[in-house]
């Protein structure tokens, strides 16, 4: 990386954290004719210099008050502006109030004129639209931090550029050490659209390991030199749930899929905690730079959580996590149970299982053969055996299940899975009724196979921005039949379900303003889409606030207390600098994140 990339953009007003050229490099992955465009997405959310308060918002003392007038008590006010609120009952407001942390007023102007006194800090919102704080409901906090300071691959245009940006950071490294870094997809390449193997880059790395996950972190291209030091040969078979990749005449390409990747990460050199801590600080301050409140972390290791807990004390949670343990840990997670703070910033709940690969990489499990390969993807990351003894002491314990599928043979499967492992234990045993067992991804899904998410009370947990990715190479995947139940997201709010909208970060950029325009637009960025991108999948602006605000907190057993803008629930809030919900769609795009407030604190402010 050039002095140049490592210096450029500072996250305003937290801690001066270069952040902004790796975002920018993540919103570049788009198809290269939209490369210029995406490009400028997120430097609104990373400028390199902080605007004060008063441009952004009038901040003032409160005003006197006569003797006759009566002052209600209020730490924050926020006043003269629309705030959309994720409340059916009261979907507008004008202004709202807040002490300690929580909101006590929720209303029009005219009325807030009470809270406009003492000690309390005025915001006058004028120009600025209120939102109640936006959730990404799976995202990995940990990758999002890493990806600001290692070698990326996103946005790259062609495959030959790619392999000497590989060549280039390779030279870097010292004699020995392991080559490592992400993002690479070979779909937005315009020379040759596929996967990168060793012969790309065995030739300048004899002497040095090289692991590179593709974008979508299911798979990944290794070397010759980390095939000799994990063992692997043309002898080794694939392990259940992953493959080795090999060309027609058997041979290993290097390119290694889901749990064929385990053999590898075991041998990457360990990492310190300090460098894993500061991944996470940095994550969270680039989420909160961006209007994230809380993200739903779906793989949380304890160390990881541990390291979190240290932030917490140390008073550095820009924005909330609830957090999901790797199926790996489950036994720990039993162990220990549920683990919360008191101020709910941060809550580790669930547990979450691989099951299936992706689309890109057709390791996503069809119940048919992908129409462009003689195959149907694979299962078993996770083994039914492994899993259902998990299924079952997760219900006597009340833990959160979150598993990965995406195809549609992992779909069926799974729901088959949870309805076994219901009808097991005796209701008497469980721990309660209120199950809230989450699907990520989830992104092919038969019209029965709908319906059996409503009857088990099962949640899709779903990432728009998948959507528009995907769609550029699903038609070639699926054929037109699949594509007709392929991210079917109106279609599951149409039966009643709550779809819990994320980003999959550091998978996609992790930039709200991305997620909510392609689940309204459903077309590429710059506005086109394709022949069997089935328009009327997109869903309407409320319906996508509700994906993230009020569903993922339903999604985390926390709709009581946050999720929406009502009395009594935590003050956290997501302000643009304009009106998301009415202006045109590619004006989403451009929205500015001037305010993120998370339990009545300013944690960002352009």
């Amino acid at each position: 990386m050039s002095a140049a990339e490592e210096n450029a953009g500072i996250l305003p007003g937290i801690d001066s954290q270069p952040l902004a050229p790796e975002i920018t490099a993540m919103l570049a992955a788009r198809p290269p004719f939209v490369v210029a465009f995406a490009l400028s997405l997120l430097a609104s959310a990373c400028s390199e210099s902080t605007v004060s308060p008063s441009a952004t918002s009038a901040t003032s003392a409160a005003p006197a008050v006569s003797a006759a007038s009566s002052c209600e008590a209020a730490d924050l006010v926020l006043h003269n502006t629309t705030i959309y609120t994720s409340n059916e009952a009261q979907w507008t407001a004008e202004a709202a109030a807040v002490l300690d942390g929580r909101i006590v007023f929720v209303g029009s102007n005219a009325d807030a004129q009470r809270y406009l006194c003492g000690s309390a800090e005025i915001l006058d919102m004028a120009g600025r639209y209120v939102y109640a704080g936006f959730t990404d409901s799976h995202q990995h906090l940990e990758g999002v931090g890493r990806r600001t300071k290692t070698l990326s691959l996103f946005g790259i245009p062609t495959l030959q550029q790619t392999v000497a940006r590989i060549e280039e950071w390779a030279a870097t490294i010292p004699e020995g050490d392991w080559i490592q870094g992400r993002g690479w997809i070979e779909r937005e390449w315009t020379d040759e659209q596929r996967f990168l193997n060793k012969g790309d880059v065995d030739r300048f790395t004899a002497s040095k390991p090289l692991y590179m996950p593709r974008a979508d972190g299911v798979s990944a291209l290794v070397n010759s030199k980390a095939m000799e030091l994990a063992g692997v040969t043309g002898d080794t078979p694939d392990p259940e749930g992953g493959r080795f990749e090999r060309d027609i005449d058997g041979n290993l390409t290097g390119y290694v899929l889901a749990n064929a990747m385990n053999v590898f990460t075991a041998i990457l050199p360990p990492e310190t905690d300090e460098y894993l801590k500061d991944n996470l600080l940095r994550g969270l301050q680039s989420n909160a730079a961006l209007g994230w409140t809380q993200t739903q972390d779906a793989g949380m290791s304890y160390r990881q959580v541990d390291l979190m807990k240290q932030l917490h004390a140390e008073g550095l949670m820009a924005h909330r996590v609830y957090a999901a343990i790797p199926v790996e840990e489950a036994a720990e997670m039993l162990s220990r149970g549920r683990e919360k703070t008191d101020d709910d910033l941060f809550d580790v709940r669930g547990i979450k299982v691989f099951i299936d690969g992706t689309l890109g990489s057709r390791g996503a499990a069809l119940i048919d053969n992908y129409s462009d390969a003689d195959h149907n993807g694979f299962m078993n990351r996770t083994t039914k055996e492994d899993l259902v003894p998990v299924l079952h002491a997760a219900l006597r314990q009340g833990i959160q299940i979150e598993t990965h599928v995406i195809g549609d043979r992992a779909v069926r499967t799974l729901l088959d899975w949870y309805a076994e492992a219901r009808d097991a234990v005796p209701r008497s045993e469980w721990a309660s009724e209120d199950l809230r067992w989450r699907m990520e991804h989830a992104q092919i899904i038969p019209p029965s196979d709908q319906q059996r998410f409503v009857d088990l009370g099962v949640l899709p947990s779903m990432q728009p921005s998948h959507g528009i990715g995907d769609l550029n190479f699903a038609p070639d995947r699926l054929g037109p039949d699949r594509l007709g139940y392929a991210y079917p997201w109106q279609q599951l709010v149409d039966r009643g379900l709550m779809i819990l909208g994320g980003s999959d970060a550091p998978v996609e950029v992790g930039d709200p303003r991305i997620e909510f325009y392609a689940a309204v637009a459903r077309k590429r960025l710059d506005g086109t889409d394709g022949e069997g991108w089935h328009p009327e999948l997109a869903v309407s602006r409320e319906t996508a606030l509700k994906m993230f605000t009020i569903w993922p907190a339903y999604g985390a057993f926390q709709e009581a207390i946050r999720g929406s803008v009502e009395v009594g629930k935590y003050a956290d809030f997501t302000v643009f600098d304009r009106d998301i919900m009415t202006v045109a769609a590619a004006d989403i795009l451009t929205a500015e994140n001037v305010m993120t407030i998370v339990g009545g604190k300013i944690t960002y402010r352009r």
